[in-house]
């Protein structure tokens, strides 16, 4: 299998247009690369950095600072120029997205000719104006570090404090995203793959060697008495576990519903269209990694709220409840394990009803002739779709829950370093593999319009849920 994948890898560059798009890609990737390591004028970065590497950002590591710091590639903690990461851009699109659903305008202006162009350049304006606002309070969080990374970071993160310091930082800030949106939007035209998911994911696979460090220390590393704290089995065990969270997150992430399609005979003007029979695809993780990512957002600040009232009324009963009310909600405990599945199974119905249009989609039939064996078109088409899609995307909402819950139990009931186990699954794994899959799809495209073999000779998942 592996030497079918590295001829075909082979086979790439002997077309000369993959060839081009694929270096195109690497060397954009590798532009994106330096925006995380260039450090911010005014700043000392390597306090931050020595402060994270020293262990002093564990706690952060497993809340919403660290997972923004993974999309970043670790640019957050070297204050780098790509601080903000492509974080601002990926919210802005998500906000039109949903205003789509909400404001009829917007709705009309997707399905008009030229008006996916006018939407992105909406969205552009919008992560203009979050990465001025986004770029202003991590300016003031840098000059005021104890008020984010706690009493015990050491020392002062600006050289000269002040007005100029904020404006200069957060011009440069927004200038770093803009310029990462703009390399993305490059790589998806002029390159292969999604862009802005590959600059994601080269984020997240940078955190490897920290992720290689991790593993030699844990089975590396002995105890009091000389014994090694963890044994070959236990490593063996982790491949495993490994080896199925992949499986089963490529499995999930093509498995879909095929919904057959019949088209009668119809006559417009002169012209005569005869019929035939397809499918709609309703995929089961129709949401994707999303409703992970809002759930640990909204997480945090639900964490973060009764710690501040705690601070605030320190020496009242109400402090003493919001403070017992912040140590049940700690990453890894029951009840935080529990709000977080709950939340991931609602955003991920929230998701489908705020995209997935049965409605439209029916009537879109309708008008074109088609219908579903045994179901009339219309109203009747639309709750159809409306039950088959509730039914399938429970099973990926909890299929989603699974993923998520397998890196907080590794790391705060297992004891397992958060650089290793965020590889085991959640938003870093799912991320990384859906953007592989699209990737080798697309180069799979590319290989077989030219009549060579592509990646995989059986990749079709045969079932129906």
């Amino acid at each position: 299998m592996f030497s079918s994948i590295l001829t075909t890898l082979g086979n790439c560059f002997k077309i000369p247009e993959l060839k081009s798009r694929i270096v195109f890609t690497l060397l954009m990737l590798l532009i994106c690369r330096m925006a995380s390591l260039i450090p911010t004028p005014g700043l000392n970065s390597h306090q931050l950095a020595d402060w994270f590497h020293a262990g002093g950002g564990k706690n952060l590591g497993s809340g919403l600072l660290g997972m923004y710091s993974m999309f970043t590639g670790g640019g957050f903690e070297k204050c780098a120029i790509g601080s903000l990461g492509i974080m601002p851009y990926i919210s802005s699109t998500i906000v039109i997205q949903l205003l789509q659903a909400v404001l009829p305008g917007l709705s009309k202006l997707a399905r008009e000719e030229g008006g996916r162009t006018k939407l992105i350049q909406r969205g552009r304006y919008l992560t203009v104006g979050l990465c001025l606002i986004q770029g202003a309070a991590l300016a003031l969080s840098w000059e005021h570090p104890t008020s984010v990374f706690g009493n015990d970071f050491p020392g002062n993160l600006v050289q000269n404090p002040g007005w100029w310091y904020r404006i200069q930082t957060t011009l440069i800030l927004t200038t770093g995203t803009i310029l990462l949106m703009w390399l993305g939007e490059q790589i998806t035209d002029r390159g292969i793959g999604n862009g802005i998911s590959l600059i994601i994911t080269i984020g997240i696979l940078a955190r490897l060697p920290a992720m290689g460090q991790g593993l030699w220390d844990m089975f590396g590393a002995v105890d009091a008495s000389g014994d090694h704290q963890y044994n070959i089995f236990q490593f063996i065990a982790m491949l495993l576990l490994l080896g199925g969270v992949i499986a089963g997150i490529v499995a999930v992430t093509q498995a879909q519903r095929k919904i057959p399609v019949q088209y009668a005979q119809r006559v417009v003007g002169r012209k005569t269209y005869s019929g035939g029979s397809s499918f709609m695809p309703l995929r089961v993780n129709y949401a994707g990694v999303m409703p992970v990512i809002f759930a640990s957002a909204i997480l945090m600040f639900l964490t973060f709220i009764p710690k501040f009232l705690g601070q605030r009324f320190n020496n009242h009963a109400v402090g003493v409840l919001m403070v017992q009310l912040a140590d049940s909600l700690n990453r890894g405990s029951i009840l935080y394990l529990i709000l977080y599945g709950l939340m991931i199974l609602f955003f991920s119905y929230f998701w489908v009803a705020t995209q997935f249009n049965e409605i439209q989609i029916a009537d879109d039939m309708k008008k074109g002739g088609g219908y579903i064996p045994g179901v009339r078109p219309g109203q009747a088409t639309s709750d159809f779709l409306h039950r088959t899609m509730s039914r399938i995307t429970l099973a990926g909402a909890i299929f989603l829950t699974a993923i998520a819950v397998i890196p907080i139990i590794m790391s705060s009931w297992m004891k397992i370093p958060q650089n290793v186990s965020q590889f085991f699954g959640g938003t870093s794994l799912l991320i990384m593999v859906g953007v592989m899959l699209d990737t080798m799809r697309q180069m799979e495209a590319q290989l077989l319009t030219r009549q060579y073999p592509g990646f995989l000779k059986k990749g079709k998942i045969k079932g129906r849920f």
